[in-house]
């Protein structure tokens, strides 16, 4: 967005609740920014403009008529494009999807948002089938880092992060399998919010991998990362794993403080294996927490391994039909990992998933002593895109193998976690992960409330040259 309106969220709502500006001058407005900007960035599959523009004449009609105004009245938002959105068929990143009939209904989470006053405008860009840490896509083009065109923007959600990062929109929502909200999060210096597992529906979006699939918002603030959150809770009996708990609002806390949380720092596995800058970015976060105390996950490296084994096995498992019909409609680098994946034996998952369980019981045992946990997001700032490979300690890494490296012994538990934006000097941003013990996003968005209170974490909108 630009012009003469808020950019953020909580600004836009409150001026259209006001009546200090219409809900279709906002749209307006986006959709301006969004022509402007988006043949640079390539954040957009879809643009629903006309949607968009009934949906705010609608809402401005209800405002005129004295109608209570929802917290996010008029915020403009988009999805990625493995989320259901009514008329468009759901493509997740791919050529072969993009052939299923439409949606029939918008997902669950578009349309507790669209409950609370807030506006789709379309559809993301992503990586196919969310097996991507790039937001490189070559059915529909690669997104491109608004702070850095020449470089990744992360993926899978790489439409998402780029989006905000361009300003086109103040708030989207991604999904996070192995790090795929985290990644892009760091990479485009914004806020994303990976929702503990069973947290939000998934109801109405294409999988990748059941046992692992997050859905969760990404923004330029925290206060609206935690507006979007609070309105896409609830129980829903369309997402069988959803846990049947209670919405947990966590606005009312957020300007609690930190004072009298336990943080630390991960060390062991979380304090090698990146640039020496990944590391500065979380130094940078502990100090002005205040938060000298260490603790480690023990057997980190072996929950990516098996990670990557559950990944790989479950996901091939969703595409076979697709990998026997059609392999050449599938990005390569895709099809031969989840061909690969096809071929794990079974002994070989179940043992990981036994290992998954004594994992998550050791990590929770380490929240009895701390609240809140700080880590790398990536090892490294976007690399370039069509780079292929990264040097570490005089090493040379596959790029879509590593930028995970410290996102997926995270994910492998369930666990809820902040990314936010750190920017150590004038060149591209990193991420730092706020971890949570499971159910407690209050207390991770509480800790990256006051980083950017404080200015320590802050996402500005790019200036694209």
């Amino acid at each position: 967005m630009s012009g003469s309106l808020p950019t953020d969220a909580a600004s836009i709502a409150a001026a259209v609740a006001e009546r200090r500006c219409s809900a279709r001058s906002v749209v307006t407005e986006t959709l301006a920014g969004i022509a402007r900007a988006d043949r640079r960035v390539n954040a957009f599959t879809d643009v629903l403009a006309a949607r968009a523009l009934a949906r705010a004449d609608a809402l401005d009609a209800d405002l005129a008529q004295g109608a209570a105004a929802g917290p996010l009245a008029g915020v403009p938002f988009a999805v990625k494009n493995l989320i259901d959105v009514a008329e468009l068929p759901t493509r997740a990143g791919s050529k072969i999807n993009r052939e299923n009939p439409p949606a029939l209904r918008d997902g669950a989470l578009v349309r507790r948002l669209e409950a609370a006053g807030a506006i789709l405008l379309g559809a993301l860009n992503m990586g196919e089938y969310a097996y991507d840490f790039t937001g490189e896509n070559i059915h529909d083009g690669d997104a491109h880092n608004p702070h850095a065109l020449g470089h990744m923007t992360g993926g899978s959600s790489s439409g998402s992060g780029a989006a905000l990062a361009a300003g086109m929109v103040p708030l989207t929502l991604g999904s996070d399998t192995n790090g795929s909200i985290r990644v892009p999060a760091a990479f485009c210096g914004c806020f994303g919010l990976k929702p503990t597992y069973g947290r939000l529906s998934r109801a109405g979006s294409f999988p990748f991998v059941g046992s692992l699939d997050h859905l969760g918002p990404m923004a330029r603030s925290v206060i609206d990362l935690a507006l979007a959150y609070d309105a896409m809770q609830g129980p829903d009996p369309d997402d069988p794993v959803l846990a049947a708990r209670a919405p947990e609002p966590v606005m009312p806390v957020l300007d609690s403080g930190i004072d009298g949380l336990r943080i630390a720092v991960a060390g062991g596995y979380f304090a090698r294996g990146g640039d020496p800058d990944a590391f500065a970015a979380v130094g940078r976060v502990a100090e002005a927490l205040g938060t000298p105390h260490t603790v480690e996950l023990s057997e980190a490296h072996r929950a990516r391994a098996a990670a990557y084994l559950i990944t790989a096995a479950e996901g091939a498992t969703l595409h076979l039909d697709r990998l026997r019909s059609r392999p050449g409609d599938f990005d390569p680098a895709v099809r031969d990992r989840l061909i690969a994946g096809a071929m794990i034996p079974a002994p070989f998952v179940e043992r990981a998933q036994r290992f998954r369980r004594w994992y998550r019981d050791a990590v929770l045992d380490l929240f009895g002593g701390v609240d809140v946990i700080l880590a790398p997001a990536t090892p490294c700032r976007a690399p370039k895109g069509g780079q292929t490979h990264f040097t570490l300690d005089g090493v040379s890494l596959p790029v879509r193998a590593n930028i995970g490296v410290f996102t997926q012994p995270i994910s492998f538990i369930g666990l809820p976690v902040v990314a936010v934006p750190i920017w150590l000097d004038a060149g591209l941003p990193l991420g730092v992960q706020v971890i949570a013990a499971p159910w407690r996003e209050d207390l991770a968005l509480r800790v990256a409330h006051h980083l950017e209170r404080t200015g320590v974490s802050t996402a500005p909108i790019a200036e694209l040259t």
